[in-house]
């Protein structure tokens, strides 16, 4: 895993911490987009697919594949941000060994070595007896890690949350039939649980906010938002008056919590 480096946001000035994606390379080597920590990240007002996927080269074998752009949420004030990728360079060519002298034209001749006499040895005789260790009680088995999977249509962002949910904890997790509309946001029910999905690429307002809450209220059950190019300021405020927990997810697949109520769901689960 990459180590977590420091990204100022630009529209509140807060420091976040952010940890590069790792990708796998065709060759199975682990791939990680070159940041630009120099450059200054820019908003993202208006989400293209093509400005969406950078060049990265794998050190391994050299292989250039489309990656998702590495972006963040601000955990302040919910702005999305693209961080500054370095271009690809043109490899050097690597120089071959020089050739060495042919075998057998030096005219060096070898002795043959000896070896010494292979000599028995008594079998060891048995040591005491010792009791097995005693087996250390079992610890606690943590949550598996979470694969993300990467988003490159608006149903890859509903399959997304669907598997993040459950990752939480969240059983029979349904999504909806037929191919989400680009244009507006995406039910997922389960027991005890009502999801928003917002594949757009504005950012999700108060409106959609209250009215997850208002189905979540309806049904008894928790209510839970997603969205791909954050929220306002009003939104954010008023998901953290009514205790709904937010994500922001990018393109590599891996939500991001960005309020307290969200914090809580990931460290305490379904």
């Amino acid at each position: 895993m990459a180590d977590a480096v420091p990204v100022r946001c630009p529209a509140c000035l807060r420091e976040n911490s952010y940890v590069a994606p790792v990708f796998p390379c065709a060759c199975g080597s682990p791939v990680t987009p070159p940041l630009d920590l120099a450059g200054p990240p820019e908003p993202l007002t208006h989400r293209t697919w093509s400005d969406s996927w950078v060049a990265v080269r794998c050190t391994a074998c050299g292989r250039e594949s489309e990656w998702p752009h590495p972006e963040l949420g601000c955990g302040s004030c919910g702005t999305v941000v693209q961080i500054p990728v370095h271009p690809l360079e043109t490899p050097e060519p690597v120089p071959g060994p020089e050739p060495g002298p042919a075998p057998g034209r030096t005219g060096e001749v070898r002795p043959p070595q000896r070896t010494a006499p292979l000599r028995p040895q008594a079998p060891a005789e048995p040591g005491p007896a010792h009791a097995p260790p005693a087996t250390p009680p079992a610890a606690p088995v943590p949550r598996p890690a979470f694969h993300p999977v990467t988003i490159r249509t608006a149903r890859d962002a509903v399959a997304t949350a669907a598997l993040y949910l459950r990752w939480l904890g969240f059983q029979d997790v349904r999504q909806p039939d037929g191919r989400p509309i680009p244009s507006a946001a995406v039910d997922l029910r389960a027991p005890g649980l009502v999801a928003q999905v917002d594949p757009t690429t504005a950012p999700a307002g108060l409106r959609a906010v209250e009215c997850v809450w208002l189905n979540g209220l309806t049904a008894s059950a928790t209510s839970v938002y997603f969205a791909l190019a954050g929220y306002t300021q009003d939104a954010r405020t008023r998901a953290d008056d009514l205790g709904i927990p937010l994500f922001v997810m990018d393109l590599t697949g891996m939500p991001q919590p960005v309020n307290d109520p969200a914090d809580a769901l990931v460290g305490g689960g379904a």
